[in-house]
């Protein structure tokens, strides 16, 4: 009988999915709190897998997955008028904190969501309907044991790709260089995908993607980054 239970458990456990996030929520500015409360029915999206969402024709459509606190997303927001963002986060000081940049920089093209990024992929965004699809920073999950939960891994990417346009672009950044490593190998095997280096490996940070605090603290310390970006053809 404990056999049994024990290989039950095991099965259920091998059917989990394995989240590329940890909720880790912290506590809410009253700012954010008010923010959530008031701006998320304007410029926040629920998650409905029955509700697809539909950008507008004529502009290009952007996706970030994991915007953090959205500063750079609200700065590329401000300065594309001519795109329309979707930002996607699931930790609510973050969001919070970008509802109130949206409404503070009186910005009509992003809206934001707070769920899990592969059901809204899977379930809420059509097929080939994204021009550009970014991810800056993810969690590196940098122990060995932990590399499982990066969420570039080949199935993810070929989600993104299904979701892409043909010529549609995946921006990545990281400041983990085995991370980096990681990334290349993983789009240089991804079908369909073709690398934008000159150099079949990274590129410089292009213009359109603002330098964080963050990274700018990062680079005064020497740290590196990377950034990599592949076309769907």
């Amino acid at each position: 009988m404990n056999e049994q239970l024990n290989s039950d458990n095991e099965n259920i456990k091998s059917k989990r999915t394995i989240r590329s996030f940890v909720l880790r929520q912290g506590r809410l500015t009253k700012g954010q709190e008010q923010a959530l409360n008031n701006l998320w029915p304007v410029f926040g999206i629920e998650y409905d897998a029955n509700s697809p969402i539909y950008f507008a024709t004529g502009k290009p459509a952007v996706l970030e997955i994991g915007f953090g606190m959205g500063a750079s997303l609200i700065e590329m927001a401000k300065n594309a008028p001519n795109k329309n963002f979707l930002g996607i986060e699931v930790h609510k000081p973050g969001v919070g904190a970008c509802l109130m940049a949206i409404e503070e920089n009186q910005l009509s093209n992003l809206k934001v969501m707070c769920h899990d990024a592969v059901e809204v992929l899977e379930n809420m965004i059509p097929n080939h309907s994204l021009d550009k699809v970014q991810i800056f920073f993810p969690d590196p999950w940098h122990k060995a044991r932990h590399n499982k939960r990066r969420i570039i891994q080949p199935k993810f990417v070929q989600l993104i790709r299904q979701k892409l346009k043909l010529g549609g672009i995946l921006h990545l950044a990281t400041d983990w260089q085995n991370y980096a490593e990681h990334m290349l190998d993983v789009l240089n095997q991804a079908e369909g995908f073709e690398n934008l280096s000159p150099s079949s490996n990274y590129i410089p940070r292009p213009d359109d993607r603002p330098i964080t605090k963050f990274e700018k603290r990062g680079q005064n310390l020497g740290h590196g980054v990377w950034d990599l970006q592949f076309v769907n053809k």
